[in-house]
């Protein structure tokens, strides 16, 4: 077979059963590698190198004896910083658990192990997974392979990079506001964002170590070089938890279409409200091109029954809810006080609007959201019907390809230059939010280098719990338009 560094998990696993190549071998190529490149990139931040050589060695024993542990025998993978992983380090970027040892594997990373995986490392992301970029106390930046002086994206950005270089062939990321569909896009990867609750969240940090609660609209989902190994990693990850799993199952249905030129897709890959780069723009319509080409019905026009700024005003009411439960009682005190002057304030100019919307988001009482939560049930009956006459919404997933790094402040007056227009940094949540406000699924795929040189993506968004529709299309796509292209190295 082919070097096994950029090997696709599937080809991975398939040699490795057929005795081509041994788990060890894998395992070892795959940490020369990471000596060699993390350096630079900054993407593993913990290694398990002697439990893992010896998890390989048990592998291959296993299969000489005619055993076979899962669809993911002896495939090594890392596994984003946030998930707790039994007897290995678990910070989330954060001081606070530096030294934070989980003695159980969290639901998701037990499903990958049960089904044969080696977990060798973690991946780096923002403090707490609380930004759109990687970067942390404990372990600095993680720089983008296209061009060190940007940013990885986040908060799976070290798994991006990670598997952009090579050092791992699959990671397990997790997407609140868009934390694995970001990163993707800006390493030129690709990843899924499940359906809402397919995947249990139990043993994500945050929130806090031992919680049992999931936090509304967060999931678990893969990244991978391929999207062939997306749909691998789901057929493991999903199903209900355990108090669950007594009376319900999950089963996604088929992609709607088995060939490339039935499917019936919509096009929005521009919008007054959140403008998109002009480079990224082209590189999307030029794959709406070439879709047409292959004969897909694309509809340029077509949108669901709102508006872009509709849909991110419900979901950043949301989203701030759920990032005001890890404020400390102080600030969140302070915040409500000082809500109508900053609203006061925004009105005339004097502090971004979207520090005052996410301040009413993060302090409103339980009667108003349950009124932003009926809000949000309408723009799912509106998917609903959109999804009645077409299979999916290709979009942007974000108004911007990777950016130089942008971390000092926070982020509620952090500034981007968008085609030489200085734009709020909280734009970067809008086009996320489309997919995240209604619990729906979304494939990421590169779409080739854009005029700026760097990976342009699509986000491929579908119907609520036919995750493989998605993943069918972002893999009849690559066929198409090129797929996953390697970072100079």
């Amino acid at each position: 077979m082919r070097s096994l560094i950029g090997e696709t998990a599937t080809a991975l696993v398939k040699a490795i059963k057929a005795k081509k190549v041994s788990v060890l071998e894998v395992l070892q190529a795959h940490l020369a590698c990471i000596e060699t490149r993390n350096g630079a990139i900054n993407a593993i931040v913990t290694l398990d190198e002697e439990r893992a050589i010896m998890r390989a060695k048990e592998a291959d024993e296993a299969l000489a004896r005619g055993e076979d542990w899962g669809p993911l025998h002896g495939l090594p993978m890392t596994i984003k910083d946030s998930w707790e992983t039994a007897d290995l380090r678990t910070t989330a970027g954060a001081k606070d658990y530096a030294n934070h040892v989980p003695r159980v594997d969290a639901v998701p990373v037990a499903r990958l192990k049960a089904a044969g995986a080696i977990v060798f490392g973690k991946t780096n992301l923002p403090a707490h997974a609380a930004d759109i970029q990687t970067d942390n106390p404990l372990f600095g930046k993680t720089n983008n392979p296209w061009d060190q002086s940007r940013t990885a994206g986040g908060s799976s950005g070290g798994a991006a990079a990670a598997l952009a270089t090579g050092m791992t062939p699959l990671e397990l990321g997790s997407d609140l506001a868009g934390s694995i569909r970001v990163p993707a896009a800006m390493c030129g990867v690709y990843g899924h964002k499940p359906s809402f609750r397919a995947i249990p969240m139990l043993g994500h940090v945050p929130g806090p170590p031992g919680a049992l609660s999931e936090a509304d609209l967060a999931v678990a989902g893969p990244l991978a070089r391929d999207a062939n190994d997306l749909k691998l990693a789901m057929e493991v990850l999903t199903g209900p938890g355990a108090r669950d799993d007594v009376a319900w199952s999950l089963k996604f249905p088929k992609p709607r279409h088995k060939a490339l030129k039935n499917y019936r897709v919509a096009c929005w890959f521009n919008d007054p409200y959140c403008q998109v780069l002009g480079a990224l723009r082209d590189q999307l319509d030029a794959m709406a091109n070439a879709l047409e080409v292959e004969g897909v019905t694309v509809d340029r026009n077509a949108r669901p029954p709102f508006s872009l700024q509709q849909n991110h005003e419900i979901y950043f009411s949301l989203l701030a809810a759920v990032a005001a439960a890890g404020l400390p009682p102080e600030v969140f005190s302070n915040l409500g006080r000082a809500l109508p002057l900053l609203k006061l304030a925004a009105r005339f100019g004097m502090v971004p609007e979207a520090l005052a919307a996410y301040a009413k988001g993060a302090t409103q009482q339980a009667k108003d959201w349950i009124g932003v939560n009926e809000a949000r049930a309408h723009l799912r009956a509106g998917w609903d019907q959109f999804f009645s006459e077409y299979d999916l919404l290709l979009a942007p997933v974000l108004p911007t390809n990777a950016f130089p790094h942008t971390t000092k402040g926070s982020v509620v007056k952090r500034k981007l230059d968008i085609d030489g227009v200085s734009r709020s940094y909280l734009d970067l949540f809008v086009w996320p939010g489309l997919a995240g406000a209604s619990y729906l699924p979304a494939s990421v795929a590169p779409i080739g280098i854009s005029k700026d040189g760097f990976p342009a993506a699509v986000q491929i968004i579908g119907p609520y719990l036919e995750d493989y529709t998605c993943i069918d299309f972002a893999t009849k796509l690559g066929k198409v338009f090129g797929g996953f292209m390697p970072p100079p190295q």
